[in-house]
């Protein structure tokens, strides 16, 4: 009997972590993956566990039976297996919420979903109190048994931290993840019923496994979103993936979809975005700036190489260091958006960690790595910084885009102020039609009329990539005056996530409809 109980509690403790942790992605998906994603999924799962002990107490007090305990553990698992399922058409209004910038729908969504998990998570957590009063025959052996099943339920929470995100996801997609999960539970919970209550116990919940197999088999059917001009969609170890087509335009979209991550067109190379201003960075040196001489760039944030490709456009003698952490977007890259590029090298891993162990100087170094209109806390302090100063050439140059709104430039004081704090200068510009801002932060002490002794300079030569030439006059007609002096971050103390949130409900009270990338 314990053995049972052990396999049935550590089986529970497994499932109730990976659907918390598959919980984070469906709704991050759609909600992005911001902190205050994360606190309100973990926060919420705890409180329907925490229903759970409490009723699990006084249930297994009122029907002390072993078919109860194991007939709750099979109804948790049908009903988790229901939830993705029912979401979908929730979470799709979502998706078009946040396309809109409809508040209240955005929010409703989330918390009805939310609502859903009450039912499989609360019966899950119904299980250590029920594991605990049918192990217990002896009062003096209480806490030692006890013990023993936390411990197992524990562990097995430790196991569904890791096999949702590392296995399954990438593997199989989100909603059928919730589907093999709630199998495994109700497998589980029938044998265990099987053995201790008899087969026909078991056979009368048997029914559950064709309602599994149903919504396995029609109820994960098509897209997860839908996206117009959908070509490919995928599920990764890190996020969601959608590349969209529309007149020959290939774009990348990740997670909730706010921003476009790369754009690609066999037959254009302005795209009129961030991407292009990267190749001005060194122009902000004193003239003239050869762009022969430019030799190398790191990009922090490649995603599918739309910045690598055009560099490789405008500098003939560049090499090109590329940092992604998700491999799924490489494969992307390759197959939507052209990145087959001789002098690029991809490395797949963390941008800031790849950067601060590469051996290599450049010439330029493109930081990009953000998840609009939330950057992670880690590419934004004084120490990644001071990182990135330290691989760049005697007059390189650091290039970074920001988001902001309207009229709210906190994020860009900020940021600009903890970038002071290590190179001596910095120049901003505001991207036309766009809530994008570029900062540049040269290594060597300049001013803006040395860029625009560049541009006159290279405008007068014909034989230059004409990318080149027209992004540095766009540079020029909207340079915005320097940040004002505000809060820098450090690796200790970087609250870059309580600025975006002010931002973003100051941002939807405006009720400005544009998209805040």
């Amino acid at each position: 009997m314990r053995k049972s109980l052990y396999i049935a509690v550590f089986t529970s403790g497994l499932t109730s972590l990976a659907a918390e942790m598959a919980a984070s992605r469906l709704l991050g998906n759609y909600f992005g993956t911001s902190n205050l994603v994360w606190a309100s999924i973990i926060g919420l799962i705890l409180i329907y566990l925490t229903i759970g002990y409490f009723i699990g107490g006084k249930w297994a007090d009122r029907s002390p039976k072993i078919e109860t305990f194991f007939s709750i553990l099979a109804w948790a698992a049908v009903t988790l297996a229901v939830v993705p399922i029912v979401s979908r058409p929730l979470l799709r209004i979502a998706a078009e919420a946040f396309d809109t910038l409809v508040l209240g729908n955005l929010i409703g969504s989330f918390i009805v979903v939310m609502i859903l998990f009450i039912i499989p998570i609360t019966l899950l957590g119904t299980a250590s109190p029920f594991a605990i009063r049918h192990a217990i025959h002896d009062s003096r052996n209480a806490g030692t048994i006890s013990g023993q099943i936390y411990a197992i339920s524990t562990l097995g929470s430790f196991l569904g931290t890791f096999i949702p995100g590392i296995i399954l996801i990438p593997l199989i997609g989100t909603y059928l993840t919730f589907i093999v999960l709630a199998s495994f539970l109700l497998l589980v919970a029938l044998i265990l019923l099987t053995i201790h209550s008899g087969w026909l116990k078991a056979f009368k919940l048997s029914w559950m496994i064709l309602i599994i197999i149903l919504l396995a088999v029609f109820g994960t059917r098509g897209t997860d979103k839908l996206s117009e001009g959908l070509i490919y969609e995928k599920d990764s170890a890190y996020n969601y993936i959608q590349v969209l087509e529309n007149e020959g335009f290939h774009f990348l979209r990740l997670n909730d979809g706010q921003g476009v991550h790369s754009i690609y067109h066999p037959e254009y190379d302005n795209y009129q975005g961030p991407w292009e201003q990267v190749l001005v960075a060194p122009f902000f040196n004193t003239a003239p700036v050869n762009p022969e001489d430019i030799n190398s760039m790191a990009i922090v944030g490649l995603a599918a190489g739309t910045t690598a490709r055009q560099a490789a456009l405008v500098y003939p003698n560049i090499q090109i260091d590329g940092y992604e952490i998700d491999p799924k977007i490489v494969d992307v890259g390759y197959q939507y958006f052209g990145m087959d590029i001789p002098n690029l090298n991809v490395f797949v891993q963390d941008g800031r960690w790849g950067l601060s162990t590469s051996p290599n100087q450049y010439d330029i170094i493109s930081v990009d790595a953000y998840r609009p209109p939330y950057i992670p806390w880690h590419l934004t302090t004084r120490e990644f910084f001071q990182d990135v100063y330290d691989h760049l050439e005697p007059d390189g140059v650091m290039v970074i885009n920001v988001g902001r709104s309207a009229n709210d430039r906190r994020l860009i004081d900020a940021l600009g102020s903890t970038i002071l704090d290590v190179f001596p200068t910095i120049h901003v510009m505001d991207l036309p039609y766009s809530f994008n801002s570029i900062i540049f932060a040269t290594v060597q002490p300049t001013e803006q009329s040395n860029f625009i002794e560049n541009v006159q300079l290279i405008q007068a030569n014909p034989d230059l990539n004409p990318l080149l030439i027209q992004t540095m006059i766009i540079t020029m007609q909207n340079f915005h005056e320097p940040p004002t002096k505000s809060v820098v971050f450090t690796d200790d103390k970087a609250p870059i996530e309580w600025l975006t949130n002010s931002m973003i409900i100051d941002f939807f009270f405006e009720g400005d409809l544009e998209d805040l990338k």
